[in-house]
């Protein structure tokens, strides 16, 4: 009775919902393995420390509202490019607010990879990256959680190795160089030495090759008191095909790397949510509902709080060099989407409650609705919300 009485009389304004970025807004750790890019994509400035390093990261890919010379603001989720370098680099990031799962494409994660003319839709450029996400269950705002990686379609491949483990070796910059003897562009071929725990013999050691077209160091700077940088992930089988031919007595290389059918970054060209139609064999972004555990099994996530991207293939390409993923930015798919387990707290102050049942009443007689007024999550606001939220409160006396 005192219940209704309170419905009856109570009044409440309805506060206004802060509207969550649809970019990413935080970065929390960025390691790249070596590679051509290294140092350059983002650019790395002699002696500076590792935070002025995360700050040029977050510039590259963390999205942005800019203004125009008339005024106008347009929010722009890719501004700029990082490079991962070879398996294993990676990066951390977030977003201003919890990634819910809404068992769809949850978020996009935007690389730069292209379709090439030649190969119909098989591929192009494809450096597939692998996903991870983590959810902060000690609330303490760093990703010192679990991780659970989105198992792609490459996961249960008898190919791809999970567990797989590689140790890079700091080179000496002054050595003498040693040339691929069928290829000027390459000018050494056994720049950066490395090993794994690979199944295959031949693919236990190999190099990080230098070309002609990035002279400096692809040792990242940050690591130069490292002698060995290791990394740890899931390797998907190579992708790569040197599809060229001879030209006037010597062979000229094109090289084609193939698309994996879906759940990497930077594999196949990205739908970037923008109201276009999306085109076949496009990247459509990754769903929560693929995560998995280090056994493989099923994860249930309500949301994540951190995503992880790391580059999924140990691959030499000629001249090409070595295949790197690349991120662009990214966004959450349904920035707005409530937590299933929140459902019921209409007015955001973290308890479900009398008041909330105040609110829903008054949104509906004023014929108005606000992101949390969906509480049975019909996709509509309606006097079945009131009973599921009247429900909800009983249930928690």
């Amino acid at each position: 009775m005192r219940r209704a009485f309170a419905i009856g009389i109570a009044v409440m304004a309805l506060a206004a919902v802060a509207q969550n970025k649809p970019y990413i807004t935080r970065i929390f750790d960025f390691r790249p393995a070596p590679g051509q890019f290294v140092d350059t994509v983002p650019a790395y400035h002699a002696g500076e420390p590792r935070d002025s390093l995360l700050a040029r990261v977050g510039r590259a890919i963390c999205g942005r509202e800019e203004t125009d010379d008339w005024g106008d603001v347009t929010v722009n989720v890719k501004p700029g490019m990082i490079s991962l370098g070879s398996f294993g680099g990676y990066v951390v990031f977030g977003f201003d607010h919890p990634v819910v799962n809404c068992h769809d494409y949850d978020f996009q994660i935007f690389g730069n990879s292209f379709q090439s003319a030649a190969s119909s839709s098989r591929g192009g450029s494809s450096e597939p990256g692998i996903v991870m996400v983590s959810e902060d269950l000690n609330g303490n705002g760093v990703p010192d959680d679990p991780w659970y990686e989105l198992a792609g379609s490459e996961y249960n491949d008898p190919k791809t190795q999970h567990g797989y483990e590689i140790t890079y070796y700091r080179p000496d910059e002054n050595k003498p160089r040693t040339p691929h003897p069928d290829d000027a562009n390459i000018i050494d071929i056994t720049y950066i030495r490395w090993t794994s725990n690979d199944v295959n013999p031949d693919s236990t050691a190999g190099y990080v090759y230098r070309n002609v077209y990035h002279a400096q160091s692809y040792w990242p700077q940050l690591e130069q008191g490292s002698s060995t940088l290791t990394f740890k992930g899931t390797k998907l089988k190579n992708n790569a095909e040197d599809q060229g031919r001879m030209f006037l007595g010597r062979w000229q290389q094109s090289w084609m790397q193939f698309y994996k059918d879906w759940g990497y970054v930077d594999n196949r060209p990205d739908y970037a949510y923008d109201g276009s139609e999306p085109q076949q064999g496009m990247n459509m972004g990754f769903k929560i509902d693929w995560a998995v555990d280090e056994e493989g099994n099923p994860v249930r996530l309500k949301k994540v709080d951190f995503i992880k991207v790391y580059c999924a293939m140990n691959q030499q390409c000629g001249w090409l060099g070595e295949t790197s993923t690349e991120v662009c930015g990214g966004i959450d798919i349904h920035p707005d989407a409530v937590l299933a387990y929140d459902r019921g707290d209409v007015n955001g102050d973290g308890e479900v409650s009398v008041a909330d049942i105040t609110l829903l009443v008054n949104l509906l007689l004023g014929d108005t609705e606000n992101p949390r007024s969906d509480v049975n999550l019909d996709d509509e606001t309606s006097i079945a919300d009131i009973t599921s939220l009247v429900n909800l409160v009983i249930d928690q006396e």
